[in-house]
């Protein structure tokens, strides 16, 4: 991992009586992608949020590069749907300085890289929602910014479409960009390199995905019958269960476990502590 460069340290957000996010730290280096997951209400969007200077945090400290050194993709694309294609990135690069010949040049790679260049004269609003996104995150990308952060680029894009963002922004990272994106879909969160689990604004697991599997350790496994062990939830069409015991419930089989069961597991946990149950 490289030395961080942005970031949130013990990070707080309040609206009012109601927090948001409660000391959250998360680091940002470049060439690396960090995924933020979470469900409805977890403090996904606050997060990038106060990080690009669009929230004033309550309390701790937000590090991130001067504001032309930012590319921003918002949870709505961004897109002005009575602005075609070309009008859309151009005004994007003009808000961000970049003109004449490097506005040429960045305009054929991007549009070339998004599948664009045969919808350049398709308004905003005529686009399907995996065309918008694609646009939005070629306007984040127009001047090469130092740090991207994106507000759940893949929500409702289809499957392709989710491919193709992907790849423009593995290919930011790998350019040497620092990443920043919100997502729901923990399979997403997996190809990041560092992901941070948020549940009602508070971190619950952070860490490189493939560590934060191997740190559940106990026994993973599923069965057709929801089985009597401690921590048991249903997923899919079988029940799973996690024990420390080295027996396994009857009936059932061992399995190894994803990012998505250690979030599950990391929940229960976390609501055990605050209700009290006993192990």
């Amino acid at each position: 991992m490289k030395a961080s460069q942005w970031g949130v340290t013990d990070l707080s957000v309040d609206y009012g009586r109601r927090t948001a996010l409660r000391d959250v730290s998360l680091d940002l280096s470049s060439g690396t992608i960090a995924a933020v997951a979470g469900g409805d209400g977890a403090g996904k969007t606050t997060l990038l949020r106060a990080l690009v200077g669009l929230v004033p945090p309550t309390s701790g400290d937000v590090r991130r590069p001067t504001e032309d050194a930012v590319g921003y993709l918002p949870a709505s694309s961004g897109v002005y749907p009575d602005l075609t294609v070309e009008e859309n990135l151009r005004f994007a690069a003009r808000a961000y300085g970049v003109r004449g010949s490097d506005y040429q040049a960045a305009r054929a790679e991007l549009l070339e890289r998004t599948g664009l260049e045969g919808a350049s004269d398709r308004l905003g609003g005529n686009l399907s929602g995996g065309m918008r996104q694609k646009l939005g995150l070629a306007m984040a990308l127009v001047h090469n910014p130092s740090l991207l952060v994106l507000d759940e680029p893949s929500t409702g894009v289809d499957p392709v479409s989710r491919k193709e963002l992907w790849g423009l922004v593995t290919d930011a990272a790998r350019a040497g960009t620092a990443v920043l994106l919100t997502t729901t879909y923990l399979d997403e969160a997996g190809r990041s390199d560092v992901v941070c689990v948020l549940d009602a604004g508070e971190v619950l697991l952070q860490g490189a995905p493939d560590a934060l599997v191997r740190g559940v350790g106990g026994s993973m496994g599923e069965a057709s019958t929801e089985p009597d062990t401690h921590f048991t939830w249903r997923r899919g069409a079988t029940w799973r269960w996690w024990t420390t015991d080295a027996t396994p419930p009857a009936g059932s089989r061992r399995v190894a476990l994803d990012l998505q069961d250690a979030v599950v597991i990391a929940a229960l946990r976390k609501r055990e502590q605050l209700e009290g149950v006993p192990r």
